[in-house]
């Protein structure tokens, strides 16, 4: 069976739908928030690259970076067939070097789950922040679970274009509370026009955070980051959330300070 690292317009295909929300609240983010006129945005962790494809095209100069070159290559050639132009770059997401900082950065949907270490997390947010102007944003969601929460989590995505339908499934198989450690499960059915059918999954493990442990991680770097507002997964700017229990998907405006 492949992995959807090897298939990641199946998985694009599932969240296509919110590019535009999610793009029009990045706008309106820099707008509201950030203290510069934002125009040089960079992605870590931008995987196959929705929104650094729909950044460009709103004539952003964009930067991503990923450690996974396959997911790279995807990139450009998606870039290509769109005539977009970004700079791409292979590295790791926890020491990033640039030879010109940026106004803003994004990076949602968990991605930064996937550093699995505190030390991990903290050199991410660090290394960001030496790569954003003062007065820049850093637009950073992911899940938060509540101490008390079940940790048996099942979610399910379909979605059909260009005659293929695909149908995603998202299960925590594991969960170790000690170690901060989720394992999920992603598989993916995907049908195309033809009848072919092809069939992909993955296991990799996520960390933890319930939200006194998101306050914790953000205090240790709150000498370079403050938190301008918080919102959830909606992307509604009018509609903004308290850091509490009740948080769980949670979207940091991040901005740096001088």
């Amino acid at each position: 069976m492949a992995d959807w690292y090897d298939h990641p317009q199946y998985f694009d295909m599932v969240f296509r739908d919110e590019t535009a929300d999610e793009v029009k609240f990045f706008e309106a983010a820099f707008e509201k928030f950030a203290k510069r006129k934002v125009r040089r945005v960079l992605e870590p962790g931008c995987g196959s690259g929705r929104l650094v494809a729909a950044m460009a095209a709103r004539g952003y100069q964009v930067t991503g970076l990923d450690l996974s070159q396959s997911m790279l290559d995807y990139l450009r050639r998606r870039l290509q067939r769109r005539s977009l132009k970004s700079d791409l770059v292979l590295g790791d997401m926890t020491k990033m070097e640039f030879a010109k900082p940026f106004d803003a950065a994004f990076c949602t949907f968990n991605t930064f789950r996937h550093l699995m270490k505190e030390e991990q997390a903290v050199s991410h947010l660090r290394s960001v922040a030496a790569n954003v102007k003062p007065g820049g944003l850093y637009i950073l969601g992911f899940h938060l679970i509540p101490s008390d929460a079940d940790p048996e989590c099942t979610e399910r995505w379909h979605a059909s274009h260009g005659g293929t339908t695909v149908n995603v499934t998202l299960k925590v198989i594991g969960y170790n509370k000690r170690k901060r450690e989720e394992m999920i499960r992603v598989t993916v059915k995907a049908e195309k026009r033809s009848g072919k059918i092809e069939r992909i999954r993955s296991e990799f493990p996520l960390r933890v955070y319930t939200p006194a442990q998101g306050k914790k991680l953000l205090a240790s770097v709150d000498d370079v980051w403050e938190i301008a507002s918080i919102y959830d997964f909606d992307y509604d700017l009018d509609e903004p959330r308290e850091f509490d229990n009740d948080l769980t998907d949670a979207l940091f405006i991040l901005r740096r300070r001088a």
